[in-house]
């Protein structure tokens, strides 16, 4: 299998990142809510401290219209009760003026004292059904207005979806230099073109080590004619016990009472359900045997009730620890990982796994490191 390469610092440590529920999305047996563990405050705020207890380096903080909390409502929340792992906010384009997103992006990296990083997203709206090609040009003008934002004393844009002319950026610079790393995922060529030119982590979904080697090769072509270079990154689910039989065993207890038609509906309400990416997700399930299984530890049933992310890595703790070495070696440096119910997997990796792994943060891996403070008091604007 061809080795993409990177080039950034830390190559042999990776960024291990869990899940914050916030979509309800947690579940003893799948498609079977639970009151214990409905998305809530309470729920997923405990799922980012247990994370940070277990020595996690990030947690996803995902988003959703139909279901769940706000995401950057819940990352502010989590500034005061945190103090060492990243937050990695799933960020809609366009469902904020970006100007104004510029503003509550470096607000909240700076609660967070640089403990911020941003999930791209590019997706439907309620009640919108909007063409693939605008979809990616609005999160790029999007992408391209924050970085003139958190980089520039003045903001000149002529976008197809946005113009701006001759606005100042004083005070919405972030408290990294440059603004949080962002985090990106998508299989068309529009989404391969954004993450190469203006990302700094593409994401992947499991499938087939061969399918994720050609996904990774795709995107590093048009880094490369940029003079990019990228971080890789798979969002994969886990299941880990002491034994292959008992990581089996569970994975067949939170699918034993998945009703098929409930799946159905679960994976129908998100807004990507018509994506390219979960399209791939479906495939993998069809190509798998009769458990399941598309890879000897790639079990694809979660997919059976959620729309994305669908497969885990099943097994002892030496074979997901091997499976992960094997994506180390492929160029994947960071993970984000998440289980069923998610604080009981979280304890699970991260006392059998993650001890032996070499971990690192990605935002100190690039060096990013706190603006210099105004130089002169800020004019103070309108207040209301």
């Amino acid at each position: 299998m061809t080795v993409v390469p990177i080039t950034s610092p830390d190559l042999d440590a990776a960024e291990v990142s869990w899940f914050a529920a916030l979509c309800s999305d947690d579940y003893e047996y799948l498609g079977v809510p639970e009151g214990r563990l409905r998305s809530s405050w309470a729920h997923c705020s405990s799922l980012v401290r247990e994370a940070e207890a277990q020595g996690f380096r990030n947690i996803l903080c995902p988003s959703s219209y139909q279901v769940g909390q706000d995401t950057l409502s819940f990352v502010a929340g989590c500034a005061p009760i945190t103090d060492r792992i990243n937050m990695l906010a799933a960020v809609r384009c366009g469902e904020m003026q970006p100007i104004m997103l510029a503003r509550t992006i470096a607000t909240l990296d700076h609660m967070l004292q640089g403990r911020l990083t941003v999930n791209v997203i590019s997706s439907d709206f309620p009640g919108e059904k909007a063409d693939s090609a605008f979809r990616y040009q609005r999160s790029r003008e999007v992408v391209e207005i924050l970085k003139q934002a958190w980089t520039r004393d003045q903001i000149d844009f002529e976008g197809e979806v946005y113009q701006f002319h001759g606005l100042t950026t004083d005070p919405v610079r972030p408290y990294q230099t440059g603004g949080p790393l962002l985090y990106f995922g998508g299989y068309s060529p529009a989404a391969l073109e954004l993450c190469g030119q203006h990302c700094d982590v593409y994401l992947m979904w499991p499938e087939p080590k061969n399918q994720i080697a050609e996904r990774m090769k795709a995107v590093n072509s048009v880094a490369d004619r940029y003079g990019r270079t990228l971080d890789y990154g798979l969002r994969v689910h886990v299941i880990v016990r002491d034994t292959e039989a008992e990581a089996r065993e569970w994975a067949e207890h939170i699918t034993s009472k998945l009703d098929d038609e409930m799946g159905r509906l679960i994976r129908d309400r998100a807004l990507d359900s018509g994506s390219l990416g979960v399209a791939h997700q479906a495939r993998a399930r069809d190509l798998a045997d009769q458990y399941g299984y598309v890879e000897p530890h790639l079990w694809t049933g979660i997919g059976r009730a959620r729309s994305g992310c669908g497969a885990a890595i099943v097994g002892s703790t030496d074979q997901v620890l091997s499976e992960l070495r094997a994506y180390q070696r492929m160029g994947i440096r960071a993970f984000i990982l998440s289980g069923y119910p998610h604080h009981d997997e979280c304890r699970h990796f991260g006392r059998r796994v993650l001890p032996e792994m070499k971990t690192c943060s990605l935002p100190q891996a690039y060096g990013r490191v706190p603006q210099e403070p105004p130089a002169t008091p800020l004019a103070e604007g309108p207040r209301r």
